[in-house]
Protein backbone atom coordinates (compact mmCIF):
# COMPACT_ATOMS: atom_id res chain seq x y z
CA UNK A 1 0.00 0.00 0.00
CA UNK A 2 1.51 3.78 -0.93
CA UNK A 3 2.28 5.87 1.77
CA UNK A 4 0.34 8.40 1.29
CA UNK A 5 -2.83 5.84 1.62
CA UNK A 6 -1.43 4.80 4.99
CA UNK A 7 -1.14 8.06 6.10
CA UNK A 8 -5.02 8.93 4.97
CA UNK A 9 -5.85 5.73 7.27
CA UNK A 10 -3.89 6.74 10.07
CA UNK A 11 -6.08 7.82 13.64
CA UNK A 12 -5.03 11.41 12.95
CA UNK A 13 -6.05 12.01 9.30
CA UNK A 14 -9.29 12.77 11.12
CA UNK A 15 -8.44 14.06 14.29
CA UNK A 16 -10.13 17.64 15.27
CA UNK A 17 -6.78 18.40 16.39
CA UNK A 18 -4.74 18.01 13.74
CA UNK A 19 -5.23 20.57 10.96
CA UNK A 20 -2.33 19.94 8.46
CA UNK A 21 -1.22 16.46 6.79
CA UNK A 22 -1.25 14.87 3.67
CA UNK A 23 -5.29 14.16 4.27
CA UNK A 24 -5.79 18.00 4.12
CA UNK A 25 -3.39 18.72 1.83
CA UNK A 26 -4.94 16.80 -0.64
CA UNK A 27 -8.58 18.45 -0.28
CA UNK A 28 -8.96 21.64 -2.46
CA UNK A 29 -8.08 24.84 -0.29
CA UNK A 30 -11.72 26.02 -0.05
CA UNK A 31 -12.82 23.01 1.10
CA UNK A 32 -9.86 22.36 3.94
CA UNK A 33 -11.07 25.68 4.92
CA UNK A 34 -14.54 25.11 5.53
CA UNK A 35 -13.96 21.87 7.51
CA UNK A 36 -11.81 24.03 9.97
CA UNK A 37 -13.84 26.62 10.05
CA UNK A 38 -16.62 24.25 10.85
CA UNK A 39 -14.36 22.74 13.56
CA UNK A 40 -13.94 26.21 15.15
CA UNK A 41 -17.99 26.76 15.24
CA UNK A 42 -18.41 23.57 16.82
CA UNK A 43 -15.85 24.18 19.72
CA UNK A 44 -17.26 27.43 20.14
CA UNK A 45 -20.60 26.19 20.32
CA UNK A 46 -20.02 23.61 22.91
CA UNK A 47 -17.85 26.33 24.93
CA UNK A 48 -21.19 28.45 24.63
CA UNK A 49 -23.32 25.83 26.07
CA UNK A 50 -20.82 25.40 28.86
CA UNK A 51 -20.53 28.10 29.41
CA UNK A 52 -24.72 28.91 29.49
CA UNK A 53 -25.33 26.43 31.97
CA UNK A 54 -22.88 27.92 34.26
CA UNK A 55 -24.42 31.21 33.88
CA UNK A 56 -27.77 29.70 34.46
CA UNK A 57 -26.54 27.53 37.36
CA UNK A 58 -24.66 30.88 39.36
CA UNK A 59 -28.05 32.87 38.19
CA UNK A 60 -29.95 30.20 40.62
CA UNK A 61 -27.78 30.12 43.25
CA UNK A 62 -27.34 33.65 43.12
CA UNK A 63 -31.90 33.94 43.36
CA UNK A 64 -31.94 31.58 45.90
CA UNK A 65 -29.32 33.16 47.90
CA UNK A 66 -31.06 36.53 47.87
CA UNK A 67 -34.56 34.45 48.94
CA UNK A 68 -33.24 33.19 51.90
CA UNK A 69 -31.89 36.64 52.52
CA UNK A 70 -35.04 37.87 52.43
CA UNK A 71 -36.67 35.03 54.31
CA UNK A 72 -34.39 34.69 56.89
CA UNK A 73 -32.46 38.38 57.79
CA UNK A 74 -35.37 40.87 58.32
CA UNK A 75 -37.49 38.36 60.66
CA UNK A 76 -34.23 38.16 62.77
CA UNK A 77 -33.32 41.28 62.56
CA UNK A 78 -36.72 42.51 63.81
CA UNK A 79 -36.69 40.03 66.47
CA UNK A 80 -33.62 41.41 67.66
CA UNK A 81 -34.57 45.14 67.63
CA UNK A 82 -38.05 44.44 69.41
CA UNK A 83 -35.96 42.47 72.31
CA UNK A 84 -34.00 46.10 72.53
CA UNK A 85 -37.27 48.18 71.98
CA UNK A 86 -39.15 46.19 74.25
CA UNK A 87 -37.29 47.58 77.07
CA UNK A 88 -36.34 51.00 75.91
CA UNK A 89 -40.09 51.66 75.28
CA UNK A 90 -41.82 50.54 78.25
CA UNK A 91 -43.44 53.92 79.64
CA UNK A 92 -41.61 55.36 82.50
CA UNK A 93 -44.82 56.15 84.33
CA UNK A 94 -46.10 52.86 84.17
CA UNK A 95 -45.87 49.89 85.71
CA UNK A 96 -45.92 45.85 85.11
CA UNK A 97 -48.40 44.71 87.74
CA UNK A 98 -48.20 40.68 88.71
CA UNK A 99 -51.71 39.30 88.53
CA UNK A 100 -50.28 35.44 89.50
CA UNK A 101 -48.88 32.83 87.90
CA UNK A 102 -46.51 34.74 86.60
CA UNK A 103 -48.14 36.74 84.52
CA UNK A 104 -47.73 40.32 84.18
CA UNK A 105 -49.91 43.72 83.11
CA UNK A 106 -48.85 46.86 81.97
CA UNK A 107 -50.66 49.48 83.84
CA UNK A 108 -50.65 53.01 84.05
CA UNK A 109 -52.01 55.38 86.33
CA UNK A 110 -52.21 59.27 86.55
CA UNK A 111 -53.61 61.77 88.79
CA UNK A 112 -54.64 61.29 92.15
CA UNK A 113 -58.20 61.10 93.62
CA UNK A 114 -61.55 59.57 93.82
CA UNK A 115 -63.22 57.93 91.73
CA UNK A 116 -60.70 56.49 89.74
CA UNK A 117 -61.41 56.41 85.84
CA UNK A 118 -60.69 53.18 83.80
CA UNK A 119 -60.20 53.32 80.68
CA UNK A 120 -60.38 50.62 77.95
CA UNK A 121 -59.06 50.73 74.32
CA UNK A 122 -60.65 50.23 71.67
CA UNK A 123 -60.49 46.42 69.16
CA UNK A 124 -56.83 45.23 69.35
CA UNK A 125 -55.41 48.73 70.27
CA UNK A 126 -53.04 49.59 73.36
CA UNK A 127 -53.40 51.76 76.18
CA UNK A 128 -51.50 54.46 74.29
CA UNK A 129 -55.00 55.28 72.24
CA UNK A 130 -56.06 57.06 75.70
CA UNK A 131 -52.88 59.36 75.78
CA UNK A 132 -55.25 62.98 75.76
CA UNK A 133 -57.79 62.04 77.65
CA UNK A 134 -55.69 60.58 80.61
CA UNK A 135 -53.41 64.16 80.19
CA UNK A 136 -56.65 66.21 80.60
CA UNK A 137 -58.76 64.05 82.88
CA UNK A 138 -55.89 63.15 85.37
CA UNK A 139 -55.61 66.34 86.57
CA UNK A 140 -59.29 66.03 88.27
CA UNK A 141 -58.40 62.08 89.65
CA UNK A 142 -56.88 58.99 88.78
CA UNK A 143 -57.35 58.17 85.50
CA UNK A 144 -55.90 54.35 84.64
CA UNK A 145 -54.79 52.96 81.67
CA UNK A 146 -53.73 49.33 81.10
CA UNK A 147 -53.00 46.49 78.02
CA UNK A 148 -55.23 43.67 77.98
CA UNK A 149 -53.57 40.77 77.65
CA UNK A 150 -51.37 40.12 74.33
CA UNK A 151 -51.55 43.65 73.68
CA UNK A 152 -49.10 46.50 73.85
CA UNK A 153 -46.75 45.30 77.01
CA UNK A 154 -49.26 42.84 78.42
CA UNK A 155 -47.62 39.21 77.54
CA UNK A 156 -49.88 36.54 76.56
CA UNK A 157 -50.39 33.53 78.72
CA UNK A 158 -48.18 30.53 77.58
CA UNK A 159 -50.29 27.65 77.27
CA UNK A 160 -48.75 25.81 79.97
CA UNK A 161 -50.33 28.11 82.31
CA UNK A 162 -53.81 28.96 83.29
CA UNK A 163 -56.37 30.85 85.71
CA UNK A 164 -59.39 28.38 84.49
CA UNK A 165 -61.20 31.04 83.82
CA UNK A 166 -60.65 30.80 80.09
CA UNK A 167 -62.05 27.39 80.18
CA UNK A 168 -64.93 28.91 81.10
CA UNK A 169 -65.15 32.07 78.52
CA UNK A 170 -62.47 30.95 75.97
CA UNK A 171 -59.24 33.11 75.84
CA UNK A 172 -59.57 36.65 74.26
CA UNK A 173 -62.98 36.47 74.93
CA UNK A 174 -65.05 39.47 77.56
CA UNK A 175 -65.38 37.27 80.01
CA UNK A 176 -61.39 36.10 80.23
CA UNK A 177 -60.41 39.82 79.79
CA UNK A 178 -63.01 40.95 82.56
CA UNK A 179 -61.38 38.30 84.91
CA UNK A 180 -58.19 39.74 83.93
CA UNK A 181 -59.05 43.24 84.77
CA UNK A 182 -60.30 42.29 88.15
CA UNK A 183 -57.13 40.52 88.93
CA UNK A 184 -55.46 43.64 87.35
CA UNK A 185 -57.48 46.71 89.98
CA UNK A 186 -56.89 43.92 93.04
CA UNK A 187 -53.42 43.53 92.61
CA UNK A 188 -52.65 47.08 91.92
CA UNK A 189 -54.90 48.10 95.04
CA UNK A 190 -56.88 50.83 92.86
CA UNK A 191 -59.62 51.14 95.33
CA UNK A 192 -63.12 51.42 93.95
CA UNK A 193 -65.56 53.59 93.08
CA UNK A 194 -64.39 53.32 89.19
CA UNK A 195 -65.42 55.25 86.16
CA UNK A 196 -65.45 52.83 83.97
CA UNK A 197 -64.68 53.64 80.38
CA UNK A 198 -64.48 51.44 77.19
CA UNK A 199 -64.63 51.53 73.48
CA UNK A 200 -65.82 49.20 70.85
CA UNK A 201 -64.40 45.70 73.07
CA UNK A 202 -63.49 47.72 75.59
CA UNK A 203 -67.23 48.32 76.35
CA UNK A 204 -68.33 45.37 76.06
CA UNK A 205 -65.53 44.66 78.75
CA UNK A 206 -66.72 47.90 80.78
CA UNK A 207 -70.77 46.18 80.41
CA UNK A 208 -69.61 43.00 81.39
CA UNK A 209 -67.56 44.36 84.29
CA UNK A 210 -70.40 46.76 85.40
CA UNK A 211 -72.77 43.80 85.60
CA UNK A 212 -70.74 41.40 87.42
CA UNK A 213 -68.81 44.32 89.57
CA UNK A 214 -71.25 46.22 90.11
CA UNK A 215 -71.12 47.65 93.30
CA UNK A 216 -67.40 49.09 92.56
CA UNK A 217 -68.81 51.03 89.44
CA UNK A 218 -70.32 54.50 89.87
CA UNK A 219 -70.57 55.25 86.02
CA UNK A 220 -70.13 53.28 82.95
CA UNK A 221 -69.47 55.21 79.77
CA UNK A 222 -69.65 53.38 76.54
CA UNK A 223 -67.95 55.14 73.46
CA UNK A 224 -69.37 53.81 70.16
CA UNK A 225 -70.16 50.22 71.99
CA UNK A 226 -70.95 47.05 69.17
CA UNK A 227 -74.76 46.42 69.61
CA UNK A 228 -74.96 42.55 70.12
CA UNK A 229 -77.29 41.75 67.78
CA UNK A 230 -75.10 43.07 64.82
CA UNK A 231 -73.63 39.79 64.39
CA UNK A 232 -76.67 38.82 63.44
CA UNK A 233 -76.71 40.70 60.38
CA UNK A 234 -74.85 38.95 56.60
CA UNK A 235 -73.98 42.63 55.92
CA UNK A 236 -72.12 43.06 58.88
CA UNK A 237 -70.30 39.37 59.34
CA UNK A 238 -69.17 39.87 55.54
CA UNK A 239 -67.83 43.31 56.13
CA UNK A 240 -66.00 42.22 60.14
CA UNK A 241 -65.09 38.81 58.94
CA UNK A 242 -64.46 39.01 55.20
CA UNK A 243 -62.71 42.50 54.73
CA UNK A 244 -61.56 43.68 58.25
CA UNK A 245 -60.56 40.35 59.47
CA UNK A 246 -58.10 39.56 56.69
CA UNK A 247 -56.68 42.98 56.83
CA UNK A 248 -55.48 42.67 60.26
CA UNK A 249 -54.17 39.16 59.56
CA UNK A 250 -52.69 40.33 56.64
CA UNK A 251 -50.95 42.95 58.82
CA UNK A 252 -49.79 40.08 61.12
CA UNK A 253 -48.09 38.12 58.62
CA UNK A 254 -46.10 40.99 57.87
CA UNK A 255 -45.02 42.13 61.34
CA UNK A 256 -43.81 38.46 61.49
CA UNK A 257 -41.87 38.25 58.42
CA UNK A 258 -40.13 41.61 59.32
CA UNK A 259 -41.85 43.28 56.49
CA UNK A 260 -43.86 46.05 58.58
CA UNK A 261 -40.74 47.30 59.35
CA UNK A 262 -39.50 47.98 56.42
CA UNK A 263 -42.25 49.47 55.37
CA UNK A 264 -42.24 51.32 58.10
CA UNK A 265 -38.73 53.04 57.55
CA UNK A 266 -39.82 53.44 53.95
CA UNK A 267 -42.86 55.53 55.00
CA UNK A 268 -45.26 53.28 53.22
CA UNK A 269 -47.09 53.06 56.59
CA UNK A 270 -47.54 55.12 59.58
CA UNK A 271 -48.98 54.53 63.18
CA UNK A 272 -52.65 55.12 64.26
CA UNK A 273 -51.61 57.64 66.73
CA UNK A 274 -49.64 60.43 64.98
CA UNK A 275 -49.11 64.39 64.91
CA UNK A 276 -47.24 67.64 66.65
CA UNK A 277 -48.36 67.00 70.27
CA UNK A 278 -46.84 63.99 70.75
CA UNK A 279 -43.32 62.56 71.79
CA UNK A 280 -40.92 61.04 70.23
CA UNK A 281 -41.37 57.86 72.18
CA UNK A 282 -45.06 57.90 71.82
CA UNK A 283 -44.46 57.29 68.44
CA UNK A 284 -41.39 54.67 68.03
CA UNK A 285 -43.95 52.89 70.75
CA UNK A 286 -46.43 53.08 68.01
CA UNK A 287 -43.64 52.12 65.66
CA UNK A 288 -43.00 49.34 68.04
CA UNK A 289 -46.27 47.99 67.89
CA UNK A 290 -46.70 48.03 64.61
CA UNK A 291 -43.44 45.84 63.98
CA UNK A 292 -44.92 43.44 66.77
CA UNK A 293 -46.28 40.17 65.79
CA UNK A 294 -47.47 39.32 69.25
CA UNK A 295 -48.97 42.41 69.53
CA UNK A 296 -50.94 41.55 66.10
CA UNK A 297 -51.40 38.36 67.09
CA UNK A 298 -53.56 39.07 69.84
CA UNK A 299 -55.19 42.05 67.64
CA UNK A 300 -56.69 39.42 65.18
CA UNK A 301 -57.77 36.94 68.10
CA UNK A 302 -59.83 39.78 69.74
CA UNK A 303 -61.65 40.49 66.48
CA UNK A 304 -62.44 36.86 65.51
CA UNK A 305 -63.85 36.13 68.80
CA UNK A 306 -65.90 39.17 68.79
CA UNK A 307 -69.09 37.37 68.35
CA UNK A 308 -68.59 35.33 71.29
CA UNK A 309 -67.88 38.06 73.29
CA UNK A 310 -71.33 39.99 72.37
CA UNK A 311 -72.56 36.71 73.21
CA UNK A 312 -71.34 36.64 76.49
CA UNK A 313 -72.15 40.55 77.37
CA UNK A 314 -75.98 39.46 76.03
CA UNK A 315 -75.92 36.77 78.51
CA UNK A 316 -74.98 38.43 81.70
CA UNK A 317 -77.09 41.48 80.72
CA UNK A 318 -80.63 39.31 80.97
CA UNK A 319 -79.82 37.53 84.19
CA UNK A 320 -77.75 40.21 86.16
CA UNK A 321 -79.41 43.95 85.80
CA UNK A 322 -77.51 46.92 86.49
CA UNK A 323 -77.13 48.50 89.99
CA UNK A 324 -80.22 51.51 90.08
CA UNK A 325 -77.42 53.86 91.39
CA UNK A 326 -75.30 53.31 88.56
CA UNK A 327 -75.36 56.29 85.49
CA UNK A 328 -74.91 55.05 82.15
CA UNK A 329 -73.80 57.24 78.92
CA UNK A 330 -73.20 56.19 75.58
CA UNK A 331 -71.11 58.73 72.55
CA UNK A 332 -71.57 58.06 69.51
CA UNK A 333 -70.71 60.44 66.41
CA UNK A 334 -72.38 61.16 63.22
CA UNK A 335 -71.33 57.58 61.88
CA UNK A 336 -69.21 54.85 63.20
CA UNK A 337 -66.80 54.47 60.67
CA UNK A 338 -66.13 57.29 57.83
CA UNK A 339 -64.71 54.73 56.00
CA UNK A 340 -67.43 51.60 56.12
CA UNK A 341 -70.42 52.44 53.63
CA UNK A 342 -73.16 54.70 53.92
CA UNK A 343 -75.58 51.58 54.68
CA UNK A 344 -73.22 49.51 57.28
CA UNK A 345 -73.01 52.98 59.50
CA UNK A 346 -76.74 53.30 59.44
CA UNK A 347 -77.09 49.81 60.27
CA UNK A 348 -74.61 50.05 63.27
CA UNK A 349 -76.69 53.13 64.63
CA UNK A 350 -79.40 51.92 64.39
CA UNK A 351 -78.50 48.48 66.39
CA UNK A 352 -77.13 50.85 68.75
CA UNK A 353 -80.29 52.96 69.66
CA UNK A 354 -82.20 49.56 69.85
CA UNK A 355 -79.47 47.52 72.56
CA UNK A 356 -79.77 51.45 74.29
CA UNK A 357 -83.40 51.29 74.75
CA UNK A 358 -83.61 47.79 75.89
CA UNK A 359 -80.41 47.10 78.11
CA UNK A 360 -80.21 50.69 79.76
CA UNK A 361 -83.52 52.94 79.07
CA UNK A 362 -82.37 55.76 81.26
CA UNK A 363 -78.51 56.27 79.67
CA UNK A 364 -77.47 59.37 78.50
CA UNK A 365 -77.02 59.36 74.25
CA UNK A 366 -74.44 61.97 73.88
CA UNK A 367 -73.91 62.41 69.87
CA UNK A 368 -70.33 64.11 69.08
CA UNK A 369 -71.05 66.12 65.32
CA UNK A 370 -68.06 65.54 63.26
CA UNK A 371 -66.76 62.33 65.02
CA UNK A 372 -66.60 58.83 64.22
CA UNK A 373 -64.76 55.97 66.49
CA UNK A 374 -61.72 57.64 66.30
CA UNK A 375 -62.87 60.29 68.17
CA UNK A 376 -60.47 59.07 70.89
CA UNK A 377 -57.47 60.29 69.39
CA UNK A 378 -58.92 62.69 67.25
CA UNK A 379 -61.59 64.35 68.84
CA UNK A 380 -60.22 63.29 72.68
CA UNK A 381 -61.89 67.06 74.05
CA UNK A 382 -65.23 65.93 73.59
CA UNK A 383 -64.44 62.88 75.79
CA UNK A 384 -62.70 64.50 78.34
CA UNK A 385 -65.56 67.19 78.94
CA UNK A 386 -67.60 64.69 79.34
CA UNK A 387 -65.50 63.12 81.84
CA UNK A 388 -64.75 65.83 83.52
CA UNK A 389 -68.17 66.43 84.00
CA UNK A 390 -69.14 63.26 85.49
CA UNK A 391 -66.06 62.79 87.93
CA UNK A 392 -67.23 66.91 89.20
CA UNK A 393 -70.65 65.50 89.82
CA UNK A 394 -69.75 62.35 91.48
CA UNK A 395 -66.66 64.42 93.43
CA UNK A 396 -69.86 67.02 94.76
CA UNK A 397 -71.87 64.31 96.28
CA UNK A 398 -71.43 63.47 99.51
CA UNK A 399 -68.78 60.50 100.66
CA UNK A 400 -71.84 58.64 102.32
CA UNK A 401 -73.29 58.08 99.21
Amino acid sequence: MPVDAKQDMSPHSSSEGKMSGPGWRRMPPDMAKNAQHGIKEQRAHRQAEATGRVSYSSVLINFGKCLLLIVIVPPFLNYASLQREGQMLLPKDGQMVDVGLGQKMHLLCKGRGKPAVILDAPTGMSSDIWLHVQETVSSLTKVCTYDRMGLGFSKRLMQNETTGTEKVWGASTTGQMVDDLHRLLQAAEIAPPFILVGSELGALNSRFYSHIHDVQVSDLVMIDPIPEDIFEEDQWKEYWYGKLLPSLQARQFSAATGLSRILIILGAIEPTLKGENLSEEVIQRQKYLLSNPAHQSSAVDEHYFMNESVAQVRDITRFKPLSTKMSVSMLTGDCFDEQMSEHLNRMVAEHQKRFLKESYPSANHVQMKGADRRMIYNNPSVISQHLWKLVSQRQARPQSE
